[in-house]
């Protein structure tokens, strides 16, 4: 019998005291190397864990799992149900009532400085880098209608001007100028079936003159045929999703990394430098930290210190 994601995942629970979401699962497994005995050659292999376990747990009732919670759902042997923690099951409970009480009118633009925050701080995404962002405004644009499915939200950059040696700037100047890499980010409060279409296009269409591109959001549905359909989409078009957790902001993470792209499309950054002030001044302040050899943080979005105070405030 071939070793299976569900065998995988028993194997790590066996060994746990507590309930664990898929990613933990995953993480543990890697660490055990149980992820040897897998037989995959997916790139995302921690996502087709979580797909076949909510599938067990949904459809399978020989199942030796159990699902506690939704948001997000953590998975446990069913012959430990009863040695799981108090304070774990006060945890959940609390979760699971805030869930269902009416959600805050919070707005997209409310979630620009976690983005923010993220961009700068999270290091499965950052890899390393210091990415800066700077919202975009739409009203500015001299073109109103179309404006929202030509502009991205946010925009950011990374230049390494902290990790380089200044003559090797230089002599990247006069090389390929591969230092700079242009972030592009489509911001959702949530994506649902209903809507995953037409934001995932939308981040393609205003997305496709960056290094790389993402579609961001706060809710994605934890559903096997969504996260099914954006990771196909993620891998034909080449654009990232990332989510944003707004109960712990430290443990958002980038569900599909974005293909980046050697070249920018030079002709659409300059339609949108005519059309938008905002996008215009970001490219000016990179090419001026780019030729000082400086980043002059206050000219882009700021990177808040306390996200959850920023959580706290918009969620009332």
């Amino acid at each position: 019998m071939s070793y299976t994601f569900i065998h995988f995942a028993i194997d790590v629970l066996s060994t746990e005291e507590r309930p664990l979401t898929y990613q933990q699962i995953w993480n543990a497994g890697v660490e055990k190397g149980f992820d040897r005995k897998l037989n995959t050659s997916g790139k995302t292999p921690w996502q087709t864990l979580g797909a076949r376990l909510f599938v067990d747990v949904r459809d399978n009732p020989d199942s030796m799992l159990i699902k506690i919670g939704s948001n997000p759902a953590r998975f446990f042997l069913k012959s430990k149900e009863s040695l799981i923690p108090e304070d774990i099951l006060k945890k959940i409970e609390i979760s699971e009532r805030q869930e269902k009480e009416p959600k805050s009118k919070y707005s997209e633009r409310d979630l620009h400085p976690l983005l923010s925050y993220f961009a700068y701080t999270n290091p499965a995404f950052t890899r390393g880098r210091s990415i800066l962002t700077k919202t975009i405004f739409h009203e500015k644009s001299k073109k109103s209608g179309y404006s929202e499915w030509s502009h991205p939200d946010l925009v950011g950059f990374h230049l390494p001007v902290e990790d380089w040696h200044l003559d090797l700037l230089e002599f990247n100047r006069i090389a390929d100028n591969n230092a700079l890499k242009l972030f592009s980010f489509e911001l959702k409060k949530s994506l649902t079936k209903g809507n995953y279409r037409e934001a995932f296009f939308q981040a393609v269409s205003n997305s496709s003159w960056a290094n790389e591109g993402y579609l961001v959001a706060a809710d994605v549905k934890q559903d096997d045929d969504l996260l099914s359909e954006l990771e196909r989409l993620s891998m034909s078009f080449g654009i990232g999703v990332i989510q944003l957790d707004l109960s712990d902001i430290d443990a958002s993470r980038v569900l599909y990394h974005a293909q980046r792209r050697n070249q920018l499309d030079w002709e659409t950054m300059n339609k949108l430098s005519e059309q938008n002030e905002d996008f215009r001044k970001f490219l000016k302040d990179v090419k001026i930290d780019f030729d000082s050899k400086r980043i002059h943080k206050s000219e882009y979005d700021e990177v808040i210190v306390d996200p959850e105070s920023h959580i706290q405030k918009m969620m009332r």
